[in-house]
C-alpha cells in the first residue's frame, strides 16, 4: 500500500467568506474523486483549523500500489481538480510512502 499526503498553502482571498468558499469547494471536488478513480483506496481532506500554522488544506489518500498513484495523478478527472487548485495554490509540500 501506498500512502500519499500533501499539504497546501493557498494565495490571500478577498476575504475570509471567499476563502473559506473556495476550500470548501476545493475539498469537494477532491473527495468526489473517490468515486470517479478506482485507483484510490481511500481519501480524506481537510480543511486546517488550526489558524497558526501555515498550511490550508491537507491530503491523505491511499493507493494498493505505485502504480495505482501514479494513474491517479495523471488521471483527467484529478488533473481537472488540480488545474483548479493551481489558480489559488501559493505552496504544495507532500509526501509518499509505503506502509
Amino acid at each position: 500500500m501506498v500512502k500519499h499526503i500533501v499539504l497546501f498553502k493557498f494565495k490571500s482571498f478577498e476575504s475570509a467568506e471567499e476563502k473559506a468558499q473556495k476550500l470548501k469547494f476545493i475539498q469537494t471536488e477532491l473527495l468526489n474523486l473517490k468515486g470517479l478513480i478506482k485507483e484510490i483506496d481511500s481519501m480524506e481532506v481537510g480543511l486546517n483549523g488550526n489558524e497558526k500554522e501555515a498550511f490550508d488544506l491537507a491530503l491523505i489518500s491511499t493507493h494498493k500500489s505505485w502504480n495505482d498513484l501514479a494513474v491517479y495523478d495523471q488521471h483527467p478527472d484529478h488533473v481537472a481538480v488540480k488545474k483548479i487548485i493551481k489558480e489559488v495554490l501559493d505552496t504544495r509540500s507532500a509526501a509518499d510512502f509505503e506502509y
